[in-house]
């Protein structure tokens, strides 16, 4: 009898594997508008990043809207999310294995999230760009903000790595292998209406196709 259970139980565990995999989470409704924010999903091949006009990220008064207002020179804004000791880390790969290893499997990491200005928006690479109206920027925004650990109603700096503009603001999610970086990316699109597939947007190259997929839609 046991033997007999051991193909249905394989074929559940299957079943629930590929229910998950294939689970879609449609875009979070917004109003219309015509587009009026370009925002630009990056891809490094396993991380991705947004890149959004400082303005987008400023337009809406609140503990955002003062953090990226107190950055350095820059029209653009680099915004990143992961765990607040690997993420910024510049150190080649090979020496932070064991750091990643803990980031992946410990419980209850914690998380920063990275604004970085830029001169300019990126251009050629694995590059997507949206098309956002005016409301569902201010979602992205409200979204990105919403991860932020606040103190006294102001986000906090983590971490100002020494000649570097970037600020690792400390943040309210914890980091594992069951939340990564291309997670919390696939949720802040999801937030401005990209309709996303939260199980497989482990993968960058997922995040990425989720974004040109809406890209068009927005176009046609």
């Amino acid at each position: 009898m046991v033997r007999g259970l051991i193909p249905i139980l394989a074929a559940a565990g299957l079943g629930l594997v590929a229910g998950l995999w294939s689970w879609t989470r449609p875009g979070a409704p917004v109003a219309d508008g015509p587009p009026a924010v370009a925002v630009y999903l990056v891809d490094n091949g396993f991380h991705t990043d947004l890149i959004v006009p400082r303005s987008a990220l400023t337009a809406r008064p609140g503990p955002l809207a003062d953090a990226a207002t107190a950055l350095p020179t820059g029209d653009w804004i680099r915004v990143g999310w992961g765990d607040a000791r690997f993420f910024p880390d510049l150190r080649p790969i090979e020496q932070r294995l064991p750091d990643g290893a803990r980031a992946f499997f410990a419980p209850g990491n914690a998380s920063v999230i990275m604004l970085d200005p830029e001169p300019a928006p990126p251009r050629g690479g694995r590059t997507v760009v949206l098309a956002l109206g005016a409301p569902a920027a201010s979602a992205l925004a409200a979204r990105i903000e919403a991860a932020l650990e606040l103190e006294d109603g102001a986000a906090r700096v983590a971490l100002v790595r020494p000649h570097d503009d970037a600020r690792f603001l400390a943040g309210r999610e914890t980091f594992s292998i069951l939340r990564l970086c291309n997670h919390w990316t696939a949720a802040v699109l999801n937030a401005a209406g990209v309709t996303t597939r939260p199980a497989a947007s482990a993968f960058s190259s997922e995040v990425m196709a989720a974004a040109a997929l809406d890209s068009r839609a927005r176009r046609d």
